[in-house]
């Protein structure tokens, strides 16, 4: 039987056109009741989110002045380096951090630096339930303005003063799970005064004038919400598995190069977020420690998870000490390919480290989340555009982060 409450609620953030799938697997996905940060809370998080990009942005400026890591380290795939070197070391647009509170401070699962969803949620679901709170504040009442102002700022220094303004989202059509945060692109830069066109990269070609196009609509920027790894050459992270479609998007990939590399096109994020999305790079922090200034090194070591490449493990002692462990795949979204040891079984957790495809794993040292009084982790999503904290999405959940997780509208009290 369903929650009268919650069926007013969702009616109105249905209402917003944006998101509009408030249930998923017959069950509520949103809550209705938001999560109130501190301002001295939330200063914390923006704070330790801006340091942490920091350092993923010296781990890009490393690879770009030593090119050996891309296949050393990173083992990164032909396509994946064109991408990289495509635009290094520019990687950032918009991103978000993944942040746990714990008993030792803040700890960060990952910053999504390449296809960072749930805008959708945190600002609809902010605009919803922000009225019937006074006193508090949106922390999300910006984030349209300043990614948009960022996207027109990139524009301006890619393409010059003048250019169209007309955008092309590029995302995988045949998935619904991310129509909410295309639905707000769409809108935020419609009410720009852009022309917007949509469509998924096999639909774009290239016009006489060497000018990107989306079913014969020729653009200037492209807001991208393809992952790169579906960009390039895909593999399974299990040995004793395969992936459809294992091909790069040769042409495809081909059309957006070329035409950002004509100066005819401006790519948001850029292509060079195939770096710093890969898990490794956090490996990369700790297993290279040694080369960063003493300021990055002390964030690594206060936020960043000790993070090895799996290879250069026992797999004896990672079997013994199983609990200790979580074992991620180099590109694997949240909740997918993200194994934690104290949640498996000795079967189970024997069968993954067997079976992970050598060269895209990483195991990272398990941390004990905090719980509020329900027993739920609250994953704070902490959104930076240029490198500058813009707002939250909060999530709750028990255990690991999954779809099922319950967003939350997050507001800022008065009291510090």
């Amino acid at each position: 039987m369903s929650d009268p409450s919650y069926d007013d609620f969702a009616a109105r953030v249905v209402e917003s056109g944006i998101v509009t799938d408030p249930w998923i697997r017959g069950k509520p996905r949103l809550a209705a009741t938001p999560l109130i940060v501190s301002p001295r809370e939330q200063a914390a998080l923006y704070r330790a989110t801006e340091q942490v990009a920091s350092v993923y942005n010296d781990v890009c400026r490393m690879c770009a002045d030593d090119p050996e890591l891309l296949d050393s380290f990173f083992r990164l795939t032909s396509y994946q380096k064109a991408m990289w070197e495509s635009s290094r070391p520019m990687w950032h647009g918009i991103a978000r951090a993944d942040v746990f509170v714990t008993d030792e401070g803040l700890a960060f699962a990952e910053l999504n630096s390449d296809t960072p969803t749930g805008e959708a949620e945190a600002t609809v679901l902010n605009r919803v339930v922000h009225p019937l709170h006074p006193g508090t504040r949106d922390p999300n009442a910006a984030l349209g303005a300043t990614y948009c102002d960022m996207v027109e700022g990139l524009a301006r220094y890619t393409l010059g003063e003048g250019h169209s303004r007309v955008a092309g989202i590029v995302y995988p059509t045949e998935f619904t799970e991310d129509l909410g945060v295309i639905r707000l692109f769409k809108r935020w830069f419609e009410e720009r005064g852009w022309e917007v066109v949509l469509g998924s990269p096999y639909n774009l070609t290239l016009d006489s004038q060497g000018r990107a196009c989306l079913f014969d609509v020729p653009f200037g920027v492209m807001l991208r919400h393809y992952k790169t790894d579906w960009w390039g050459e895909r593999v399974s992270a299990w040995d004793d598995e395969n992936v459809p479609d294992a091909e790069p998007l040769r042409e495809p990939l081909g059309i957006a190069l070329a035409a950002s590399l004509a100066g005819k096109l401006c790519i948001v994020n850029p292509f060079g977020a195939v770096l710093p999305q890969n898990k490794r790079a956090m490996a990369l922090m700790w297993e290279h420690i040694h080369r960063f200034g003493p300021a990055a090194e002390e964030v690594i070591r206060r936020f960043i998870p000790a993070t090895f490449r799996l290879e250069t493990l026992d797999a004896t002692a990672l079997t013994a000490d199983k609990d200790e462990w979580v074992l991620k795949s180099d590109y694997g979204a949240e909740g997918e390919e993200v194994i934690i040891g104290r949640l498996a079984t000795r079967e189970d957790w024997q069968k993954c480290l067997t079976h992970a495809r050598a060269g895209h794993w990483v195991a990272q040292r398990y941390f004990e989340a905090s719980t509020n009084q329900a027993g739920e982790v609250v994953n704070y999503g902490v959104y930076l555009v240029a490198g500058c904290a813009a707002g939250i999405y909060a999530r709750t959940h028990k255990g690991a982060t999954t779809d099922e997780a319950l967003s939350v509208a997050t507001l800022i009290g008065t009291v510090t």
